[in-house]
């Protein structure tokens, strides 16, 4: 009987997240604006009206060196906790962190290799 609960909960579950993520898409798309003017398609700063063109395209160079620093900097959200429980962990944990390591030295190697760490 339990059984038979946890997955009746579990599809009640489903269908309330089913629901609650496609209510929002639906209404916007029921009661967006049906015919914008010029003045809701016009760029808009800060009060003032664009001095020059918009459209600026952005070097790939950015988005590919913030890459590179989100991996690695969200490498210290592993490494900081296996530090303060390294006593406890054991020599496996040592092992495994080297293999971890070794991993992104990899990927920081064919980043440097590639390019990808280079302002030009």
């Amino acid at each position: 009987m339990s059984q038979e609960l946890a997955w009746g909960s579990l599809g009640i579950l489903m269908i309330f997240a089913t629901i609650f993520a496609t209510l929002p898409i639906a209404g916007a798309f029921f009661f967006r604006p049906r015919k914008a003017h010029d003045g809701k398609e016009s760029t808009y700063e800060c009060g003032l009206h664009p001095k020059k063109d918009t459209w600026n395209q952005i070097n790939i160079q950015y988005y590919l060196f913030a890459l590179a620093f989100l991996i690695f900097s969200i490498e210290i959200l592993y490494v900081y906790p296996w530090a303060i429980n390294f006593q406890k962990l054991g020599p496996i944990a040592l092992l495994e962190m080297f293999i971890f390591l070794g991993v992104l030295i990899v990927g920081l190697a064919y980043a440097w290799r590639k390019g990808g760490l280079e302002w030009k």
